[in-house]
C-alpha cells in the first residue's frame, strides 16, 4: 500500500475513538459485575429456602429443584464458595426425620411380634405353660418374623450443583461484551499508532 492508501485507512478509523471503546468496556464491565453479585445473592436466597424447607418439613424437593435450576444456569453461583461443609447442601432434618420414622416402624412391628408369637405358640402347645416347648417356639417365631431397620443412605440427602464458568444471562453477556470492547479498544489504539507512523 502506498502512503495515500494508509492515510485513507487512518481517516476511516479516526471517527472510532479508542476511549469510546474503552468506555463501553467499562460500562459493560460494571453492569456485568453487578449482575454477578445479583446471581450470588439470588443463589444464597434460594439456598436459604432449601434449608428452611428442610427444617420445617415443607416442600424440600421443590426448593431443591429451584436451587438446582438456578445454579446450573447462572455463573457465580458456586454453592461451596462460602461453606466449609462438603457437600454444601445437607438435608440433615429430613434425614433425621426418616431415621426416626424407621425406628418407630421397627419398634411398632417389634412390639406386635411378641404377643403374636405368644398367641401362635399357645395354639401349637395348648397344654404347655411357661417353659417347655413354648419358649423355643416363641424364640423361633420372633427370629422368623423379626423386623430389622432398613439402612437409609445418608449420601442421598447431600447435594452440590455445578455453576457454569459462563452463562448467557445478563452477567455473562455483559462480561463478554466488556471483553470484546476491551480487545477492540486495544486493537484500535495499536492500529492507530501504526497507521500514524506509516502515514508520516
Amino acid at each position: 500500500m502506498n502512503k495515500r492508501s494508509w492515510h485513507h485507512l487512518l481517516t476511516r478509523l479516526r471517527p472510532v475513538k479508542t476511549w469510546y471503546l474503552l468506555l463501553a468496556c467499562l460500562v459493560f464491565g460494571v453492569i456485568g459485575v453487578a449482575a454477578l453479585r445479583d446471581n450470588y445473592t439470588t443463589m444464597r436466597m434460594l439456598r436459604s429456602q432449601v434449608f428452611a424447607a428442610d427444617q420445617n418439613n415443607a416442600d424440600v424437593v421443590g426448593s431443591l429443584n429451584r436451587l438446582r435450576t438456578y445454579v446450573n444456569s447462572h455463573m457465580n453461583t458456586n454453592l461451596a464458595s462460602d461453606s466449609s461443609v462438603y457437600p454444601p447442601i445437607q438435608l440433615t432434618h429430613t434425614y433425621q426425620r426418616l431415621q426416626q420414622a424407621e425406628k418407630d416402624r421397627v419398634n411398632a412391628a417389634t412390639s406386635k411380634i411378641y404377643p403374636d408369637a405368644q398367641a401362635h405358640c399357645e395354639q401349637l402347645y395348648p397344654g404347655s405353660f411357661s417353659g417347655g416347648p413354648r419358649v423355643p417356639c416363641i424364640e423361633q417365631y420372633v427370629k422368623d418374623h423379626g423386623v430389622t431397620a432398613r439402612t437409609i443412605p445418608e449420601a442421598v440427602y447431600k447435594f452440590n450443583f455445578a455453576s457454569p464458568a459462563w452463562s448467557p444471562d445478563l452477567a455473562g453477556i455483559c462480561l463478554a461484551m466488556s471483553g470484546l470492547f476491551g480487545v477492540l479498544g486495544v486493537l484500535r489504539f495499536i492500529t492507530g499508532r501504526i497507521l500514524e507512523a506509516l502515514s508520516d
